[in-house]
């Protein structure tokens, strides 16, 4: 008896179970019209945060574009490969723990990026089975030490302040630099699912909010950056204004667990109508109400990257981060308060007012009418 063929070099062959295609039409390997050899494994490694992963998938259209035939996985953090579902351009998705280390002591690649200068990241690019590897490793003395030269300014920003604060290009063009790529406003990538659609249509129904021009409000900054978020007063003296000013419009609140207070409060004081998306969604539960948003008023957090996949509108305000490594793409305004101190990338602050403070109710509301016009 003959011995059919396989095709282990395959994009679709799986090795544990039948590949689609054979599950759907019964074809088999030697005669398979969807036989579609891989001609370059390429390793991505960027853990987090989240809003971090969400801006670096621009470079995955880049990457299909230039390596024809390619087959790109991506370790990432558990908390943060939600946001990689889904993508066009994505083909194998290893969680960061044991698993990803077994693969990577046996896998082979042609071609490694690590983005991130973490240690616990560069580590892994380093142990990592790669003809080429870019961006950022971890040496013998457990130090973190950039692959090529292309990477050595992003390393250098990492430890010294004032370079960071005089940096003036976006982290698209300084990732696709580390990469080796040009960067042509490639946009980061969220591909909702139907049943992701069918949640939020459903809270539009409950709410009822068709046919409203719906702005979403973002009113935290996670857990660790407290001196992103913007002032209390500042989001109800804005809501007024909307309520006021802009007909037919709804206001969604969006918030984690460390925003339940702080959005109740902005409930039961505010005398405009609104919603509160609750703490409980999942990830792609978020990005799907997130969908419903014609315009988005955010810091500088993963719900701005989020909105910017979407190609929302959004206004984003900023204080202690950069503001120059945001790409909007066109669709936004950047709120930055003059003040000598930004990008400080600090916890805590003595000052008074300090830079989120500083922002007016009225300069965020005049960015809003005009991305509305």
């Amino acid at each position: 008896m003959t011995k059919e063929l396989v095709r282990s070099d395959c994009r679709y062959f799986l090795g544990d179970r039948p590949c689609k295609y054979h599950k759907e039409e019964g074809v088999k390997c030697s005669d398979c019209k969807y036989y579609d050899p891989i001609k370059m494994r390429i390793l991505i490694i960027k853990l987090g945060a989240m809003g971090d992963v969400l801006r670096t998938t621009p470079i995955l259209e880049a990457l299909k574009r230039r390596y024809k035939r390619s087959q790109i996985t991506w370790v990432v953090d558990e908390g943060s490969k939600e946001l990689l579902v889904n993508n066009p351009y994505l083909d194998g998705i290893l969680p960061y723990g044991p698993e990803a280390l077994s693969h990577l002591l046996v896998e082979e690649f042609d071609l490694v990026i690590n983005l991130d200068s973490l240690p616990r990241s560069s580590c892994l690019a380093s142990l990592a089975k790669g003809k080429k590897k870019l961006g950022f490793g971890l040496d013998k003395r457990g130090s973190v030490f950039p692959f090529n030269k292309e990477a050595e300014e992003w390393f250098r920003m990492g430890i010294d302040d004032d370079l960071k604060r005089k940096n003036r290009k976006t982290y698209q063009e300084i990732i696709f630099k580390i990469a080796g790529l040009r960067f042509k406003k490639e946009e980061p990538v969220i591909n909702l699912r139907e049943r992701e659609t069918d949640f939020a249509n459903k809270f539009t129904k409950e709410h009822n909010l068709g046919g409203k021009k719906i702005i979403g409000l973002v009113t935290g900054a996670g857990g660790r950056w407290e001196l992103k978020k913007w002032t209390i007063e500042g989001y109800l003296r804005l809501i007024k204004k909307i309520d006021k000013e802009i007909k037919d419009t709804r206001i969604l609140l969006f918030g984690e667990r460390e925003e339940i207070r702080r959005n109740r409060e902005i409930m039961e004081r505010s005398k405009a109508p609104l919603n509160n998306t609750g703490h409980k969604n999942t990830i792609r539960e978020f990005l799907s109400l997130l969908n419903l948003c014609d315009l988005v008023i955010t810091g500088d957090t993963l719900a701005m990257h989020a909105a910017v996949a979407l190609k929302k509108k959004v206004v984003v305000l900023f204080g202690p981060t950069s503001s120059s490594e945001v790409e909007l793409y066109g669709r936004g305004k950047k709120i930055v308060p003059d003040m000598d101190c930004l990008c400080c990338y600090k916890v805590t602050c003595d000052k008074h007012p300090n830079c989120m403070e500083s922002i007016s109710p009225e300069i965020v509301f005049q960015a809003v009418k005009d991305l509305l016009k």
